[in-house]
């Protein structure tokens, strides 16, 4: 499943169309941008199985800057295949609450009968939750839970405190148990930051009293920032024997910024996801491990739940897709699953 193609072409459509282009085989998905509707990115997928009105779902991703979020997005334009009848819908939030609301809302408007959402944060996504719920469509939340996710509806993600929990006890036993660590976290509401954080605490807590945590900082899953981060508290002074990153691309800054001091060898620097340029990073002996989310296996989960609730077939509320630890042994097993 990993290995499929992605079968979608490309067009310009607009989200108050809510149509998309014609496909120009039978069997194709195709995908559509456009950069002139509530100042985002739109994307239309769908599978053209011949004449008939496709059913409209909508689909709220948080941030196509993120290289995460773009696995999991082309992964359900890819699922999306699989489902003729149906017309998929994709926006991009930008990072910005307002914004995903307001795409949410016009899903609705253009007669969208379920709507999955990547929440920007999960701490004010409840005027969507309303929305869907005044509606009566179903709404399905991927790879970031909504608080009261139980009262929500359906679930697709992995357990974010369990990425930091296998980072923390990697690197923490590669550090013989003392020593002082940082930590570079997403943005702040997000639930994968605080787990991702909190299991790195509890490890911690728990296991090694002898492991302080000198410094926390929001990077905002950025690689930028978090080289900047980086930067920063080496100018200070600051010491530090590991760097345990919430996401790759803060891990990768980080690396980048220790290279540039010649610190490098002298730091465990630890990611999350195991996207490809952190893979690739690894492979070169500048990240010592990381974790595997597996974004293409919520985009496809993602896809099937929001039929299933629409269709009234659905089994499962959460649907759980596990978190596995990836060492530099590992890196192009994990590389083929991701290319």
């Amino acid at each position: 499943m990993r290995k499929l193609a992605i079968i979608f072409l490309s067009a310009v459509v607009s989200l108050s169309a809510f149509s998309g282009c014609s496909s120009s085989s039978p069997s194709s998905a195709e995908s559509a941008n456009t950069a002139d509707n509530s100042a985002s990115a739109e994307q239309t997928t769908k599978a053209d199985s011949g004449n008939g009105e496709k059913i409209k779902i909508g689909v709220a991703i948080c941030n196509y800057k993120d290289n995460f979020q773009v696995y999991m997005r082309d992964a359900m334009m890819e699922q999306a295949g699989k489902y003729p009848n149906y017309e998929f819908i994709f926006s991009d939030g930008n990072e910005d609450v307002g914004k995903q609301i307001g795409q949410v809302e016009d899903f609705i408007s253009a007669g969208a009968k379920g709507i999955i959402v990547v929440p920007v944060n999960v701490d004010t996504a409840g005027p969507m939750v309303t929305a869907c719920k005044e509606a009566g469509i179903p709404l399905v939340t991927v790879n970031r839970l909504i608080n009261n996710q139980e009262e929500v509806g359906p679930y697709v993600g992995s357990e974010s405190i369990q990425a930091g929990i296998l980072q923390a006890e990697y690197v923490f036993e590669q550090m013989g148990g003392k020593g002082k660590a940082v930590i570079l976290m997403g943005p702040a509401g997000s639930e994968n930051t605080v787990m991702r954080t909190q299991g790195v605490h509890q490890v911690r807590d728990e296991k090694y009293p002898d492991i302080e945590i000198v410094a926390e900082e929001i990077g905002n899953w950025n690689r930028d920032e978090g080289m900047r981060i980086v930067e920063t508290w080496l100018q200070s002074g600051l010491e530090f024997d590991a760097v345990l990153a919430n996401n790759d691309e803060m891990a990768m800054g980080a690396a980048i910024s220790l290279e540039a001091a010649g610190k490098r060898d002298d730091v465990i620097i630890a990611g999350v996801d195991a996207i490809k340029d952190a893979l690739e990073f690894m492979k070169e002996g500048r990240l010592d491990v990381t974790v595997f989310q597996d974004a293409k296996g919520q985009g496809r989960g993602g896809i099937d739940t929001i039929v299933a609730a629409v269709e009234g077939t659905l089994n499962e509320q959460m649907v759980w897709i596990p978190f596995e630890l990836v060492t530099p042994e590992k890196a192009d097993e994990y590389l083929a699953m991701v290319a």
